[in-house]
């Protein structure tokens, strides 16, 4: 049975672009029988707040969808997430890490990937002697070592070649939260049986490093769907952190679900139209059919 899910962070009210994925996971599983789930990503408490997660269940009950209980809360997964990180421990492709985000942006052999400076990998060449309050990063070729090459698939665009190695040695422990997203993801996306993960293709090059760490852990590998992300008349995409108009104020202002799911969905469609294949890896290699 197909399982997809929408898995929302509480830190802000939901946009345009959370309504385009949380239909498109919707309607797949709909479209075949399948199961829908709701996961809150509310694992940074400092930021997260009760009344953006009720705004996210009204907005959902708004745009006509329906979602499976209970909902999973990465808040209650503490366990869990300290049970994946033991095991990479014991395989030994995982080390403490003190370096801060203006250490590696200071460093100047931190090449750069997709998202940015890529961690140069000084904790590696010199072990932290103390773990205790640190984050942890995977040995990316370590933990390649042992897996052999991996590859994954994205219904847009076909079998991709995992290449791990364009995100450095990412941290899969956070000094503050003690799990990472790249983590986290994938032990509750397992947890809750998630067999397609629809989501932006601004998430494609962390799939990367995603498929590495279900190997590692003995994780079945879901399907992806990224689907193409909207944009706003200043051209571009949509995030809390700009200030995105929310669902909730389109609401008040007189907007119908029906009206917005049918703007969503010619936005898509002419984003996917205007850029094929979709979605255009940054990095990694498409392998052949």
């Amino acid at each position: 049975m197909i399982v997809t899910r929408f898995a929302p962070s509480p830190t802000g009210r939901l946009h345009r672009g959370h309504a385009l994925s949380a239909l498109t996971g919707w309607r797949l599983a709909q479209a075949q029988g399948g199961r829908f789930c709701v996961r809150i990503e509310d694992i940074d408490i400092a930021r997260c707040r009760p009344e953006h997660e009720a705004a996210i269940f009204a907005d959902l009950a708004w745009l006509g969808i329906g979602w499976e209980t209970p909902v999973m809360r990465q808040s209650e997964r503490g366990p869990a997430y300290a049970a994946a990180l033991a095991t990479l421990q014991a395989l030994g492709v995982v080390y403490p890490c003190r370096c801060s985000r203006a250490d590696i942006a200071a460093a100047a052999t931190a090449p750069h990937g997709p998202a940015g400076p890529v961690y140069p990998g000084t904790c590696r060449r010199t072990p932290v002697t103390e773990a205790a309050g640190v984050a942890w990063r995977i040995d990316v070729a370590a933990a390649l070592a042992r897996t052999g090459p991996l590859d994954w698939h994205d219904a847009a665009a076909g079998p991709v070649a995992a290449d791990p190695a364009i995100l450095g040695d990412f941290v899969v422990a956070r000094r503050d939260l003690g799990v990472a997203y790249a983590l986290a993801v994938v032990v509750d996306d397992a947890a809750q049986g998630v067999t397609d993960v629809v989501r932006g293709a601004d998430l494609f090059d962390a799939t990367h490093g995603q498929r590495l760490l279900q190997a590692l852990l003995g994780l079945p590998v879901p399907r992806y769907h990224h689907h193409p992300l909207l944009v706003g008349a200043d051209g571009k995409r949509l995030a809390k952190r700009d200030g995105a108009e929310t669902l909730a104020s389109l609401r008040a202002g007189g907007m119908t679900a029906a009206r917005l799911i049918a703007e969503i969905d010619a936005e898509a469609l002419r984003h996917r139209g205007a850029d094929l294949p979709w979605p255009r890896p940054h990095t990694g290699t498409m392998l052949a059919p």
